[in-house]
């Protein structure tokens, strides 16, 4: 076995340079096709990825409103995902945003009033310390799923709710008239 070994080691150093340029150049377009590959999966990874599109997804108003995410939400950068319309992703996924849902009917949830815009928490959609709201009495709905660890609700509420504004509101949650 060793003399094997030995015979081996010795065919591979009497190769002619040639030969050893064309393995060495065989190896490197090895390994420039493998990272070619890497990138290329990489590159189409979507940060949509893993988030289900609203049915509505392609309204019109989503289309509207798409044109206005800010660049920056709750000090996280937005990512691109002009490829999968009606989601804006935030960060790492801190910040989630989905326009075309339907809208909530009337509900015992919590709902608050920003700039206004209604907006419901969504108790029982609420999972892994993050907060669910969607907006109310808008056609459609635009739901946000914020980590409360790395975003600040109130600030991102106010950023939102001027993003969502001009959908047509027919309905409040909350009676802004004082009665």
């Amino acid at each position: 076995m060793v003399q094997t070994v030995r015979r081996v080691l010795n065919s591979v150093r009497r190769r002619s340079r040639g030969s050893q340029a064309r393995i060495a150049l065989a190896v490197a377009a090895a390994l420039a096709l493998a990272l070619t590959a890497v990138l290329l999966v990489h590159a189409t990874r979507s940060p949509a990825d893993g988030i289900a599109q609203a049915p509505h997804a392609d309204a019109p108003a989503c289309a509207r409103i798409a044109k206005s995410y800010p660049a920056v939400l709750g000090g996280h950068r937005r990512t691109d995902t002009s490829s999968t319309p009606g989601i804006a992703v935030w960060g790492d996924k801190a910040v989630v945003l989905r326009c075309g849902l339907t809208p909530p009917a009337a509900t015992t949830d919590p709902c608050v009033a920003v700039d206004g815009v209604d907006w419901v928490y969504r108790q029982s959609a609420s999972r892994d310390g993050r907060k669910v709201i969607i907006t109310y009495g808008r056609e459609p709905a635009v739901e946000v799923t914020l980590s409360t660890q790395d975003t600040a609700v109130d600030g991102a509420l106010v950023d939102l709710s001027g993003l969502v504004r001009p959908i047509r509101q027919h309905d409040h949650c909350i009676d802004s008239t004082g009665s």
